[in-house]
């Protein structure tokens, strides 16, 4: 090495320019709580040497599986690999897909070597099916490494940590793709103005999301990608997230009011990374990014599982480029003109609701449960049109033309736990909004504001195995798991700010805490909404008002569908009689589709009536 410690596969002028050599050389403290302040700060970002010496204990530190490979490894293996092949002709691993190994100020002999330590991996984790991030770290690894054995040990021990609830590195394609839909269910709570952005710019919002991780690792300049490497390190895979958020945010920012680059926003995103210089300095993006209160690292592995239960649903658990394709087209054709028609909502405004949902149900098609207009006006038939479906899209329009409506993350059924009284259940995914005059989408109070609470999760965050739920309702392992987002996750001061959604005889209520988002009468004819501690919302619509349609939406695996219909639609004539089976009293109240002459501006109802179908009030 020379004086500054560079080694022989370091282009040395390149490197002077990218990052200066100016910093302590000695770091005393190797404390966990005061590491995460130090990489945070840049305390090493300055001495090439320390940085080494700082990567050197804390990759060796890591806990990892009884066989690892190590720098004995390579020597053996390497010759038989690489054979006489040239290293810079050398073919790259399919697990990196197509993926560039970025030149990080590297010369001729660092490129080749980072394509030798590659296969070398390829040929000790066999397990390895999907990994594009490696070649970056391998090749920003070989900075601070004595030879290309022990840049391959360093790599290896990140690949084959083993310690509970502690991923570094997305090494398969499902679990690269949920980490995909994980980061933007993210962007979704922490980014909706970009989001927003994202959704009115390209035609598949997931194909954007898709590219996260190549902004990091390939997009990024060297100087910057260090910081972020160095606080990865000690603080593992939600960095990262972190930091892609406020690269989306700074991003968002430098659009806003600007017409676009190109029509091709996944594109600007890229040259927006590659030239962050000339916006933002590597300090100022990490500041952006831990200013941002993300959940903890142990919900947001619920979140991750969650999103691999959907993928594996869908059979999405390998590339497989004219299946993925033909998969992935659904996230964009989920709603249009052919398979959606609906009596509140027009297709624009469904989408705009689709955009809000999470990933893993963006990938479902609107199936219509239960219309006031279709079904009649009862909540007895609302619940037993909804019940077994989960989650559940809700659409009001009032007498007045307002539109609101609400995201319900849970079934129905989990009403009836409570023994016939009025209890709230539920999840943080819950939102309410109103599209009628004017767009508001309010989510969970806890969300925008994080200080209401403090995680206590149970079992700790080291756990590997989340905590099951109270009531499991699948003999499948995997549907034991806990909610994202359930309300017993947090140490909340009260149980105003967890009150999502509740069903009795007589009423529904979405959102309680000082009052409710929406609260339905048991006929379905009148409401009234006003603010709520749990969604920290405004009235929806006018405080009190009648209904004029109700309409709720469940999310159908377009795989499911068969010759024109859905897995779980059933005929009008076998809904009534598992209808009336399940409810004879109500036998004499025939639901009975409105007819055309009975639509609203056609008819009013005597209003002692409580026939379904027929209304107690005047049409608008």
């Amino acid at each position: 090495m020379d004086s500054l410690g560079y080694n022989c596969f370091v282009d040395q002028e390149k490197m002077d320019a990218a990052i200066q050599d100016l910093g302590p050389k000695e770091l005393s403290c190797m404390e966990l709580s005061e590491l995460k302040q130090l990489a945070r700060q840049g305390y090493w970002a300055r001495s090439h040497a320390l940085r080494g010496k700082v990567y050197q204990r804390l990759i060796r530190d890591i806990p990892c599986r009884t066989v690892t490979p190590d720098a004995s490894v390579y020597s053996d293996i390497v010759g038989k690999i690489v054979g006489k092949h040239s290293s810079s002709s050398l073919p790259l691993p399919e697990f990196v897909d197509d993926t560039q190994v970025p030149s990080y100020c590297l010369n001729a002999r660092g490129e080749g070597a980072v394509r030798k330590i590659l296969l070398c991996i390829a040929n000790q984790f066999p397990d390895i099916s999907f990994c594009p991030a490696l070649p970056a770290v391998v090749a920003f690894l070989l900075h601070y490494s004595l030879d290309e054995a022990e840049c391959f040990e360093k790599a290896c021990r990140i690949l084959a940590c083993n310690e509970p609830g502690r991923k570094l590195m997305d090494q398969s394609f499902l679990a690269f793709e949920s980490s995909c839909m994980t980061f933007g269910d993210l962007v979704n709570k922490y980014c909706q103005a970009a989001h927003k952005l994202m959704v009115a710019t390209s035609e598949d919002v997931l194909q954007v999301y898709a590219d996260w991780q190549r902004w990091l690792f390939g997009e990024l300049p060297l100087s910057y990608f260090a910081r972020v490497f160095d606080v990865f390190l000690v603080e593992g895979y939600k960095v990262l997230y972190r930091v892609a958020l406020a690269i989306l945010k700074f991003f968002h920012k430098g659009r806003a009011g600007q017409p676009p680059e190109s029509d091709n926003v996944k594109q600007d995103i890229r040259a927006f990374v590659k030239d962050i210089a000339k916006t933002v300095s590597p300090e100022k993006l990490l500041e952006k990014a831990f200013a941002i209160r993300l959940f903890s690292r142990k919900e947001i592995q619920l979140l991750q599982l969650a999103n691999e239960k959907a993928l594996k649903r869908k059979g999405i658990t390998v590339k497989q480029k004219s299946l993925s394709l033909s998969k992935r087209q659904f996230v964009h054709l989920a709603v249009h003109a052919d398979n959606f028609h609906s009596e509140i909502v027009s297709v624009k405004e469904m989408r705009d609701i689709w955009s809000w949902v999470p990933e893993r149900f963006a990938l479902c098609q609107p199936l219509l449960l239960f219309s006031s207009l279709q079904h009649g006006y009862s909540l007895t038939r609302f619940y037993f049109q909804c019940e077994g479906h989960e989650p559940t899209l809700l659409l009001i329009k009032t007498t007045q033309k307002e539109v609101c409506g609400a995201y319900l993350s849970t079934d129905w059924s989990e009403r009836n736990k409570f023994g016939g009284k009025l209890g709230f259940f539920g999840t943080g995914e819950c939102f309410v909004f109103r599209l009628q005059p004017e767009v508001q989408r309010y989510e969970w109070v806890v969300i925008k504001h994080p200080e209401l609470t403090k995680a206590s999760l149970m079992p700790s965050e080291t756990s590997i195995i989340p905590a099951l739920a109270s009531q499991p309702v699948s003999t499948d392992p995997a549907d034991r798991l806990s909610p994202f987002l359930a309300a017993r996750h947090f140490n909340l001061p009260s149980k105003t700010e967890s009150m999502f959604m509740a069903g009795g005889n007589d009423c529904l209520i979405i959102g309680g805490g000082g009052g409710q988002a929406l609260f339905i009468d048991g006929d379905l004819n009148r409401g009234r909404t006003g603010h709520c501690d749990t969604f920290n919302n405004q009235a929806l619509c006018s405080e009190n008002f009648l209904i004029s349609a109700i309409e709720v939406w469940g999310f159908q695996d377009p795989d499911f569908q068969t010759s024109g219909h859905t897995q779980d639609c059933r005929d009008s004539t076998t809904q009534e009689a598992l209808f009336h089976a399940v409810h004879p009293q109500r036998l004499p109240q025939l639901c009975v589709p409105l007819l055309p002459h009975l639509r609203p501006g056609g008819h009013q109802v005597d209003t002692s009536s409580k026939n379904f179908g027929e209304r107690p009030f005047p049409f608008p």
